[in-house]
Formats: structure tokens, C-alpha cells, sequence
């Protein structure tokens, strides 16, 4: 396989470690009286400042080139992210750090489902496994969430699928979008979008953006330079090497991370059965990630044997 195969493997990994800590780091903001919404607020804005400088500079002549379905196409993606985050974020005041993030990663399973119907893209044998395996691992740590948490935990767990449907279609975008445009157009296009949606809610909400203290201010810095800036922007970078259905199928992981963090920083010991659910998630992503491989390698042999024939 060519060394670009590899690439995208290794900065999905990067990523994953790195959104594995949101969780937590949410759950120290909100510990200093941030509300949901005002840290999903600052995350996307504080990521969209320090952006700022590479996308004046780059952006712009890229953004003038797309046209206007695919321009619409962007702040909508925008738009989809900062629901995904009001809901998720808001999902960690009642339910779990482990239901919540394997809530959220359902999102394969409307990913796949769009990616059929909407981009019209074949789903392999081995990423259909995957995901069916993934979903018994998740849903056995959710029942069991929601089996002795009750009615609270069950709108906390509603609102990390609401994340997870949005998230769907922010990725199914991404897929399309990064094929025109660069990392920094696209992220610097999307991202501030989303901020400028969740200033506006967080204001029609009442929050005062400005009256929290320091420590809390560092927590979301810390979210938007970790989580966001290195965590979703890897994922916004494999897109245009792997397919979303992938994507969505790797950040199954997040839940295994963010449940080990949440042991020793937040006092939350996962059951039996989820540590059970984290195993099957994890199998279900080494059959995904065999199937891509296969159809990358199939890819490339196509493409040079298409370049040679081309020649002759």
C-alpha cells in the first residue's frame, strides 16, 4: 500500500485520543458553572479565533470558486455541528460519560444508511459487520444505563442520539466538500459557522458569555485546542481519503477512551456488561478498518493500472 494509505489511519488515531478527553474536560467547565451551551459556544469560537490567521490567508480564493449549492452545502455542515454539540454537551448533565459518548457513536449506522440512499456508495461485507457488532456493543452498555439510571438518563441518552444524527450529516457533507477544498478552507468555513449558531443561541438562551471564571475559561481552551483543533480536524482530514461510513465506524473508540479517563478523573466505573459493550465496539471497529484497507489497496491498484493503460 502506498505511504498515503497509511496516513489516514494514524491521524484518525491521533484523533480519537485527542476527542477522547471532551467528556471530561466538559464535565470540569460545566463543574465551574458553564453552562452546556456556553461551552459549546466558546469551544467553536475559541477553535474559530485561533484559525483565524491561516484562513484569512488561504481561504478566501476558495471559498469565491465553490458554487453556491456547495457554499450553502458548508453552513449547513456548520450549522449540523454546533447542533450536534448543544445536544451532546447538554447530554452529559443526565446521563453518563460512557452512555453519552456511545449514544453520540451511533452515528455509523446513519451514516451508513445516507451514505446508500444520499452519496448512492456501496457498503463493504466487513464495514456491515462492523457496524452491526459495534451497535450490540453500544446498545448493551446503554441498557444497562438505562436499567438502573432511569427516566433522567433517558433524556440524556435521547439528546447524545440527537448528537449523533446531526454528526451524521456534518460528516456525510465533509465527504463531499473536502474533495474541492482544502483542510483549513473547509474547517475555517464550518467552524465558524457553527460558532456564530451557538453564540446566537447561547445569547437567546440568556447566558453571559463573559462572567465565568478563569479556570473555566482554561477548561474550554483546552476543549477547543485538543478536542477540537487536533480531534475533529484529523476526522475532517481523513474524509478525503476514507470514506465517512469509516470515519464514523473509528470514532466508535471514543467511548473506550473517554471511559477510561472517566475512572480515575471523574469516579465512574463502568458494569460488567460495558466493559463487555467497549470489547464488542472495538471488535466491530477491527472489521471496518480490514474491510477499508482492502478496498484503499483495491483503489490504488485501479488508479495506477488506470494511469498506465492511459499512457499506452
Amino acid at each position: 500500500m502506498q505511504s498515503r494509505g497509511y496516513s489516514p489511519y494514524l491521524v484518525l488515531l491521533i484523533g480519537i485520543a485527542a476527542v477522547s478527553s471532551a467528556a471530561i474536560l466538559i464535565a470540569y467547565a460545566r463543574a465551574e458553572g458553564v453552562p452546556a451551551v456556553s461551552v459549546a459556544a466558546l469551544r467553536l469560537t475559541f477553535a474559530s479565533l485561533a484559525l483565524a490567521p491561516f484562513v484569512v490567508t488561504h481561504a478566501p480564493r476558495e471559498w469565491r470558486r465553490l458554487s453556491p449549492r456547495d457554499f450553502a452545502l458548508a453552513l449547513v455542515a456548520g450549522v449540523l455541528l454546533a447542533l450536534h454539540f448543544a445536544a451532546w454537551i447538554s447530554s452529559l448533565d443526565y446521563t453518563s460519560v460512557m452512555s453519552s459518548v456511545v449514544f453520540v457513536s451511533t452515528n455509523p449506522l446513519f451514516v451508513g444508511l445516507a451514505s446508500v440512499l444520499i452519496l448512492r456508495e456501496k457498503l463493504q461485507r466487513g464495514t456491515i459487520i462492523g457496524i452491526l457488532i459495534a451497535g450490540i456493543g453500544g446498545a448493551l452498555i446503554g441498557l444497562n444505563d438505562l436499567r438502573h439510571a432511569g427516566a433522567e438518563s433517558l433524556f440524556g441518552d435521547a439528546l447524545a442520539l440527537g448528537g449523533a444524527i446531526t454528526v451524521s450529516g456534518y460528516l456525510l457533507i465533509g465527504r463531499r466538500l473536502r474533495k474541492q477544498l482544502s483542510l483549513i478552507a473547509y474547517i475555517g468555513l464550518v467552524y465558524s459557522t457553527a460558532a456564530v449558531v451557538l453564540l446566537a443561541l447561547a445569547l437567546a438562551m440568556g447566558a453571559n458569555l463573559l462572567a465565568y471564571s478563569w479556570q473555566g475559561y482554561a477548561w474550554i481552551a483546552l476543549l477547543a485546542a485538543g478536542p477540537q483543533l487536533i480531534g475533529h480536524t484529523s476526522y475532517n482530514w481523513a474524509l478525503k481519503y476514507v470514506s465517512a461510513t469509516f470515519v464514523t465506524v473509528t470514532l466508535l473508540a471514543e467511548p473506550i477512551g473517554a471511559t477510561l479517563l472517566a475512572i480515575p478523573l471523574l469516579a465512574q466505573l463502568p458494569a460488567p456488561i460495558q466493559i463487555a459493550g467497549g470489547a464488542l465496539i472495538l471488535i466491530g471497529i477491527y472489521f471496518a478498518a480490514c474491510e477499508e484497507a482492502v478496498v484503499s489497496e483495491q483503489s490504488a491498484v485501479n488508479s495506477q493500472q488506470s494511469a498506465v493503460n492511459s499512457k499506452q
